[in-house]
């Protein structure tokens, strides 16, 4: 899984250009390979429930990774916020198949280019549901932040830099707003786009199912 979680991280990378040589990862010592890596693994179980609009398998929240490789059992429940923050979209399941979420920490590294996807659980009136995630992120002692190829005057780092294990505790914090605490310009376009998670947050209660 680690081969796998690498393998898309630096297919992505490469769609911005980015190569090895173009990371320099240190630790507080020392160098640390660009390819290494840190995981865990995390098994979630949502129970039947009799009234599912009236409770929450899991609440909107982005994950505090590089990437998360996730497996669903055969009942759906996953939802993703579509770009535009008007509704959730569910994630069928499918046989042999695995989702991949862009977390935070890749967000950061591609300066906002890679954006990390809003997505919750929701829970099924007649069946449990079950799912598997493989969370991939960088060794907890580097420091996170946008590279170098990708910055410049006319588009400045809009991240400071980060370590995993400071980010997890911002998010303990922050929940939500974590990746806009860590921001240093005011949310702006970014190619086309917009830094979204703040305007996500105010619009969670009001976008559609579809």
């Amino acid at each position: 899984m680690q081969k796998l979680a690498q393998t898309l991280m630096w297919l992505m990378l490469g769609s911005l250009g980015i190569t090895k040589e173009d990371l320099n990862w240190r630790g507080p010592k020392k160098e640390v390979a660009a390819g290494s890596s840190s995981a865990a693994i995390q098994l979630n179980h949502y129970p039947a429930c009799p009234d599912p609009d009236r409770a929450m398998g899991l609440a909107p929240h982005t994950d505090s990774t590089l990437l998360t490789i996730l497996h669903q059992s055969n009942t759906s429940g996953l939802q993703v916020l579509r770009d535009d923050g008007t509704r959730w979209v569910t994630v069928p399941p499918i046989r042999g198949g695995l989702v991949v979420h862009i977390g935070d920490l890749l967000h950061i590294l591609s300066n906002g280019l890679c954006p990390s996807v809003v997505h919750r659980a929701v829970v099924n009136r007649d069946r449990n549901r079950i799912s598997i995630a493989y969370l991939h992120g960088p060794p907890s002692n580097v420091r996170i932040s946008p590279v170098q190829k990708l910055v410049g005057p006319s588009q400045p780092p809009l991240y400071r830099a980060v370590t995993w294990n400071e980010y997890l505790g911002t998010k303990a914090k922050h929940f939500n707003k974590a990746l806009s605490s860590v921001r240093l310009c005011a949310a702006a376009p970014i190619n086309g786009l917009v830094d979204a998670k703040d305007q996500n947050n105010n619009n969670n209660n009001a976008v559609k199912v579809g």
